[in-house]
């Protein structure tokens, strides 16, 4: 099984964490790519550079926003969670890492609403500026999925202490969001005297991160360091590693839970707006089937597949946007092909190549269907003349 290892000793950031990810060997190339097609390029600027901490040479990464779009001006300050769900909807980027990319989102929106006492869709991220939220977190779900790991394993997080100067005045470390996103998760205080995880580092180890684990029995085939800007006695540096582990069933990631429930006083509408909540919630899957329940009432059966762990949140969303009065629950084991995505330069432009794989060997190859239609559209063809020249080219 190869995981990603996170070593959190010095806490991170959003930015450690694009540093740390490049590090390991994600191309800079490809994230920008990538980050280009959420059409902010001319928000800001991603900066790369090599730096060192305490005598390790690290990566260090720089997200310097335009002229215009500093802390008092611009609209890119004031976007709300709804806002920054449409930028990363409407995008070009793959499925998965939309997915990924509101999984984490969510959890900061989620803290700062309870924090602020607001309804999440409502959050303002002004705190670094959203323009920072939105480049570190879809940046992170982009390395992500480009690392291809079946699993990420993490040490325990270390959080910092002293206080920190915010929009709202002092606030202490760590600061409210970072504590409520980090609920059930090990973390440490007070080995640096600053804010050592960030509310977004925060959401990203914890959206991401399947288990927590002090002695990891691995073997690491690569280790990167993203640099933080800090100059500090503790180095500031966030140490990851892509490693080999034998199969556990502890850490089986397939371990899954069905939700189902019958539906007869919804409409068509109300039903699909539930089912495109719940996707962007991080669902695995949903479908409708239509049933004929007592009284030969016809009804729709919503059934949700989400992780075992996530079962209470999904059923309390289940509650929350159906007219549902009860949720049926069943434990069932995945299996899942091996996934990965690769681009295929093509004479019209370039498209995002799905290849399942089964022991290792790409038994199928699918082009991304977003990519395809937003080529048909740009050159005026029809889709299926698109296939064809990938299907020339493979």
């Amino acid at each position: 099984m190869n995981i990603l290892y996170y070593d959190c000793f010095a806490g991170l950031s959003g930015d450690m964490n694009l540093a740390a990810m490049i590090d390991l060997g994600v191309e800079p190339a490809h994230l920008s790519a990538e980050l280009d097609k959420l059409g902010l390029s001319q928000e800001f600027q991603l900066v790369i550079s090599e730096e060192m901490r305490n005598g390790i040479r690290g990566t260090r990464a720089d997200v310097n926003l335009s002229a215009g779009h500093d802390h008092h001006h611009g609209h890119g300050h004031h976007r709300t969670f709804a806002d920054i769900r449409k930028i990363i909807m409407s995008s070009g980027l793959q499925d998965a890492v939309k997915k990924t990319s509101l999984r984490i989102f969510r959890r900061v929106a989620e803290a700062e609403a309870k924090v602020h006492g607001k309804a999440v869709d409502e959050v303002h991220f002004h705190e670094v500026g959203a323009t920072d939220s939105i480049v570190d977190i879809v940046g992170a779900a982009i390395c992500y999925h480009q690392l291809d790991v079946d699993a990420v394993w993490a040490a325990p997080v270390e959080l910092g202490g002293g206080f920190v100067r915010c929009a709202h005045g002092e606030m202490p470390v760590p600061a409210p969001a970072t504590v409520e996103i980090l609920q059930n998760v090990p973390t440490s205080r007070g080995n640096t005297d600053h804010e050592a995880t960030t509310p977004t580092g925060a959401a990203i180890i914890a959206a991401l991160t399947d288990e927590f684990i002090t002695t990891p029995t691995m073997t690491v085939t690569r280790t990167g360091y993203g640099v933080g800007h800090r100059e500090t006695t503790r180095p500031n540096l966030l140490r990851v590693h892509l490693a080999k582990v034998e199969e556990q069933d502890h850490s089986d990631g397939s371990r899954a839970r069905l939700l189902q429930c019958n539906i007869d006083d919804m409409t068509g509408e109300a039903l699909g707006h539930a089912m495109e909540l719940l996707m962007d919630e991080g669902a695995m899957d949903i479908h409708f089937s239509p049933v004929m329940m007592k009284k030969n009432r016809p009804a729709t059966m919503v059934s949700l597949l989400c992780a075992e762990n996530e079962e209470p949140r999904f059923k309390e969303l289940l509650f929350r946007h159906t007219t549902t009065l009860g949720v049926k629950s069943f434990a069932l084991d995945k299996t899942a092909l091996q996934r990965r995505f690769d681009t295929l330069e093509t004479p019209l432009g370039p498209v995002s190549m799905k290849r399942t794989l089964l022991d290792g060997k790409v038994i199928r190859s699918k082009p991304e269907y977003e990519d395809c239609r937003e080529l048909a559209r740009k050159h005026d063809l029809p889709l299926a003349e698109i296939y064809a020249v990938i299907g020339r080219l493979e």
